[in-house]
């Protein structure tokens, strides 16, 4: 593999020389900015055999180097040839500032405007300009004009999603989020993030793994009528009577003719969020650009009465799956049968697999044993998958993707006995879970005010988490979903009505265990402190699976803890019994038991 990575590297360089460029930059990204990369697109693993889903890599004349974050400082040593890379942090060592260190002024940095932002672009430009340094964007990928066996996109058609399973007409919604484009006073809005435009049309496709979106960009106008560019071999005949009027398609390439066309407009695009060449082509056609967030967002977030049904059932059937696996893994720990961590997710997958609504997970299951659990995002397909081990903890955290929505669930497991130190752990976790599940807010309350509740407890005692208490979650789109969520420092967008979320503190020790409790939640107006003083919301639980009480030391608990495990446990067994049945409705009946 070393070979054909140099072989790569040379042929990027070859480019590079072509152009006259002294570096060129390759983000993990591809021209959509989302979460998730298509294997087509994956350009970073190409240059470098990296399977991780964040980095970048910067190619020099005669070097290159990587930069990963945490998640991944050993999976990058066993993956990349340190001959042909220097290994580098993401976040310690700007990628800028190296650059800058490592070329000399009137140097030319090449890059793929494509896959970048704008924002990025704009402060990237001004600092490499304090060094004379040009910032320069190529036409050509040097990557895609050497990428000679690039795996064939998808092309599996575009799915029509109901209008009964979304609750709103594509042209309602459009006609809507159009009146907001024109009260920010642009014509047009770039629309481009995925989900954003599949929710807009009520459409759904198979892209990209885990997250049902059809690739492409649109062009939504203030009039409510839209363009959408994308592959127009995929489109079913009668998408036109689903969108409804107003909704042309056309090929992505003609995308940039398009942009061309926008002289003397004003287009609405994030900086953030859109990719530079998408904003630079219009700007450079003679567009004005109004900087601002996706306005498909914030409407998108919260859920109608329609979707939430939809998530509401698709949970207590996920809820269903997961405790038969769980039910199983007891049965197979008590016979002294373990398996690894692969095994383990593939069976998890196995119960969901039977529902004819499900169609794949939301993410790769995070499947950890023992001290794989303290990394947080650990993913067994990176490496060797782990042995479970007697007497440890392990960690799953999973999610489905159904027809009628999306799950995303986190449970800790005893497996055999556990010492005090992990149930003290656990059960502090639990009180922080607890504290969000129970919140009651005023309108206008965000997630970054509400994340303290979750670590207080932990802080108490010394301890904290390294990554949000919660982010939000689609409906049959994105498991990671903006812009709400739970954070410090982030998160500042008010929860309001309809928003779904997770609720999912945690705590890792190094090289011992990890501990996490996941439920998503959906914000609702709090009836109990209606008509009040305050316009009041509060959390509905929507996952129903028993958490494990083995780990659960109750002299941490308050009697209202411990009233909201027994009443959550009696929901959990009033919820999932009559779809359960045998050995597994014993084990339910067991687990939920009181404490």
């Amino acid at each position: 593999m070393s070979n054909t990575i140099a072989a790569r590297l040379t042929a990027i360089r070859s480019e590079m020389a072509k152009l006259n460029l002294d570096a060129f930059i390759i983000p993990r990204a591809d021209e959509y900015l989302g979460e998730y990369v298509p294997e087509h697109n994956e350009r970073m693993l190409w240059a470098s055999g990296f399977t991780g889903s964040a980095g970048a890599i910067i190619v020099l004349k005669e070097s290159a180097a990587i930069f990963v974050d945490g998640r991944y400082t050993v999976q990058v040593r066993q993956q990349v040839d340190g001959n042909l890379f220097e290994y580098l942090s993401l976040h310690d060592t700007p990628q800028v500032q190296w650059l800058i260190e490592q070329l000399s002024a009137n140097a030319q940095v090449g890059f793929d405007a494509r896959l970048h932002t704008l924002a990025w672009f704009n402060q990237t430009q001004a600092e490499l300009a304090k060094a004379q340094i040009t910032l320069a964007t190529v036409a050509h990928n040097p990557i895609d004009v050497n990428w000679t066996d690039r795996p064939t996109p998808t092309s599996d058609p575009i799915m029509l999603f109901s209008e009964q399973s979304a609750g709103r007409s594509s042209l309602d919604k459009r006609t809507t989020i159009g009146a907001d484009i024109k009260a920010q006073g642009a014509d047009v809005a770039i629309i481009s993030a995925l989900d954003s435009f599949c929710w807009l049309l009520n459409i759904r496709g198979k892209d990209i793994p885990c997250l049902p979106v059809v690739l492409g960009t649109a062009l939504l106008h203030a009039n409510g009528d839209m363009v959408l560019f994308t592959d127009t071999k995929k489109l079913p005949e009668n998408i036109n009577e689903h969108v409804g009027t107003g909704v042309s398609f056309k090929n992505e390439a003609e995308l940039a003719t398009e942009l061309t066309k926008l002289e003397g407009t004003k287009v609405l695009a994030s900086p953030d969020s859109s990719n530079a060449w998408l904003q630079l082509t219009a700007q450079e056609a003679g567009a004005q650009l109004i900087a601002g967030s996706d306005p498909v967002a914030l409407p998108k977030a919260q859920k109608n009465a329609a979707e939430l049904a939809g998530i509401k059932a698709c949970h207590v059937r996920d809820g269903v799956a997961v405790s038969r696996f769980l039910a199983w893994l007891d049965r197979e720990v008590a016979a002294n049968r373990l398996y690894d961590e692969a095994v383990l997710a593939d069976k998890l997958e196995s119960f969901r697999l039977s529902d004819p609504m499900y169609q794949e997970p939301s993410f790769d299951t995070i499947s950890a044993a023992g001290g794989n659990a303290a990394m947080c995002h650990y993913n067994h397909n990176n490496g060797t998958p782990a042995q479970m081990q007697m007497n440890s903890i392990y960690l799953v955290d999973s999610g489905a993707q159904y027809l009628d929505g999306t799950t995303d669930v986190t449970r800790t497991i005893a497996i055999g006995d556990v010492t005090d130190e992990q149930r003290k752990m656990v059960t502090l976790v639990l009180k922080g879970h607890i504290a969000i599940d129970q919140a009651k807010f005023p309108k206008g309350t965000s997630g970054m005010q509400l994340d303290a509740f979750a670590r207080q407890y932990l802080w108490q005692h010394g301890y904290d988490f390294d990554h949000g208490t919660g982010h939000g979650v689609g409906h049959y789109l994105s498991v990671h979903e903006g812009p709400q969520g739970i954070a410090k420092g982030r998160s500042n967008v008010p929860l309001l009505d309809g928003m779904v979320l997770s609720n999912e503190p945690g705590y890792y020790r190094a090289e011992e265990f990890g501990i996490r409790l996941e439920n998503l939640v959906a914000v609702r107006p709090c009836a109990a402190l209606a008509n009040i003083e305050r316009e009041m919301f509060e959390f509905e639980a929507l996952t129903f699976i028993p958490m494990d009480a083995r780990l659960i030391d109750k002299q941490y608990l308050t009697e209202p803890e411990i009233n909201w495990f027994n009443q959550y446990h009696q929901q959990v067994k009033d919820k999932l019994t009559p779809f359960m049945q045998g050995e597994d409705l014993d084990w339910l009946n067991k687990v939920t038991a009181a404490i």
